[in-house]
């Protein structure tokens, strides 16, 4: 039985729809701003969170009124909330509508599991295993390898996701191989109009490719200039931002060795199972990304990487890690198997 059709029946009873909006620094050097979405019906509670990242669209939200009170399937619910203008006022970008849709699928898949009195690993069949995870971080203007050495100083187990930049130089890089913690490096180039998109330097692409041979590379730009550079380590390859689902997938250049999953950029739940399940079938390795989620969906992430990818450098370290500054006392990776409650990390 597909991995959808386990849940898509579920009875969903829902009488009030809530926000609560939440504001946190980040080491990106920006305030991020999310919203939890809280359904109610039938005493139960169901919680997930929208990480559009425009803070004014987070705003607008809260002012928002849908009515969404009725009984329902899970499917029905789902086919309800894709037909909705979640974006009275209009999305600053067209991708956040995913987003928006994922925070209020999640939220109903915690409150029709919770009214079922199950939960998502119970559902599915599967066992939690422990997450190992990766923290992301940016190196500073002018970029240095000092925040990961502040870092392993503090727990010398940990590996990093880094996002090179053109002034990375072959020093620096040196100085990151020689940590041997680098696990995955984002090139960011699959981010259009956005202020983290870089475009293609077929320079930083080979320093990177030499400079740090078994790290994952993920978001290339083909173009003339880079894709020799590329087809020297295609199984290294791997995509985050093209990936909204198995048509997205079955698009690549290639069929890729790894992908990037971060679950809110499917906007259904349909579509994250559908394109976990092709994955599987296609030998294509899963690790999970975060988008500094600052309360339910954090713990939803590394859930479902617990279910799906455990053993691969996931980003989906503990919200501390993305404090402006270091700080002592954080777990560890792998975080233990999680116990679960609906569709939520207890």
């Amino acid at each position: 039985m597909a991995l959808y059709d386990e849940v898509k029946d579920l009875p969903l009873s829902i009488e009030t729809c809530e926000y609560e909006t939440h504001e946190r620094e980040t080491s990106s050097d920006f305030t991020r701003v999310t919203t939890e979405i809280v359904l109610r019906g039938a005493d139960e509670t169901g919680r997930g969170e929208d990480v559009t990242y425009d803070a004014d669209d987070q705003y607008a939200l809260a002012d928002a009124a849908f009515d969404l009170s009725g009984e329902y399937t899970f499917d029905e619910f789902s086919a309800k909330i894709s037909d909705l203008d979640l974006f009275p006022e209009g999305p600053s970008r067209d991708d956040f509508r995913h987003y928006r849709q994922w925070g209020f699928e999640s939220a109903a898949l915690d409150l029709a599991l919770r009214q079922a009195d199950t939960d998502l690993p119970t559902a599915l069949g599967r066992t939690p295993s422990p997450v190992t995870f990766v923290m992301s971080t940016r190196l500073g203007d002018p970029p240095s390898a000092e925040r990961v050495t502040r870092w392993l100083d503090i727990d010398p187990s940990l590996a990093f996701k880094l996002d090179p930049t053109p002034e990375w130089s072959a020093d620096l890089i040196s100085a990151l191989a020689d940590t041997e913690k680098v696990r995955i490096v984002d090139l960011k180039s699959q981010y259009e109009n956005t202020e983290v998109g870089q475009s293609a330097d077929p320079e930083l692409y080979r320093r990177v490719r030499d400079g740090l041979p078994s790290a994952i590379i993920e978001d290339p730009a083909y173009t003339d200039e880079t894709e020799p550079i590329l087809d020297a380590a295609q199984e290294r390859i791997s995509w985050d931002v093209p990936i909204t689902g198995v048509e997205s997938v079955e698009s690549l250049p290639f069929e890729p060795d790894w992908l990037n999953i971060k679950p809110s950029r499917f906007g259904s739940v349909k579509s994250l199972f559908d394109t976990l399940e092709h994955c599987d079938r296609n030998g294509i390795q899963l690790y999970g990304g975060g988008q500094f989620e600052l309360s339910i969906a954090r713990g939803q992430i590394q859930l479902l990487a617990s279910l799906f990818y455990p053993d691969s450098p996931n980003d989906v370290a503990p919200r501390g890690y993305n404090d402006p500054e270091p700080t002592e006392g954080l777990p560890s990776s792998p975080l233990d198997a999680p116990t679960v409650e609906g569709f939520r990390r207890e």
